[in-house]
């Protein structure tokens, strides 16, 4: 990656998180009316949620939970090339989307984690089906270092959505699958 590439990465990452934390200062202040912009499974009013219930989120610390593995892992994303990022990127937020409307138990679903576990799912396969050495040293790091996110996609609290963990790792995991030759 060079330096270009690098800064076009941290302006994604600036921008992503702007983005976040306003609509999180919004949702604050109006009382969490932003949660209706979450997702509810098998209820055609909330298909188009799919694309706004990644950007919701239950509480600041909610938001920071996410936030945090997001920024490691879009950096690292940077190593697919800016053009490949966003189609990545679509590709987990329709799919972890679709999966968890048709699968998902009812409740509200909300939050980057989906998001969060598809490039955690990339970066842990990319490196293996590209075998290329830098990307398979990241996939190493990356399971080493956040490894434990796995049991992330068991059922769990009742609030938290295991299904977008889960979706969102097999949607990562088979975006790798294509685009990581």
């Amino acid at each position: 990656m060079n330096w270009s590439q690098i800064k076009s990465q941290w302006q994604w990452l600036i921008a992503i998180t702007i983005i976040l934390v306003g609509i999180e200062i919004v949702n604050l202040f109006t009382g969490r009316l932003l949660a209706s912009f979450g997702l509810v499974p098998r209820n055609i009013d909330y298909l188009p949620m799919i694309f706004t219930s990644p950007f919701i989120h239950g509480s600041p610390q909610h938001l920071a939970a996410n936030l945090v593995t997001l920024w490691v892992f879009v950096t690292l994303m940077g190593f697919q090339g800016q053009k490949r990022f966003l189609w990545i990127s679509l590709w987990i937020v329709i799919v972890t989307g679709l999966l968890v409307w048709l699968f998902g138990r009812t409740a509200l679903h909300i939050g980057a984690s989906g998001v969060v576990y598809g490039y955690f799912g990339f970066l842990v396969l990319a490196g293996w089906r590209s075998r290329r050495k830098r990307m398979m040293l990241i996939s190493v790091a990356i399971a080493l270092a956040y490894g434990s996110l796995l049991f992330g996609v068991l059922p769990q609290a009742g609030f938290i959505s295991w299904e977008s963990h889960l979706f969102g790792f097999v949607s990562g995991a088979i975006a790798a699958w294509y685009w990581a030759k």
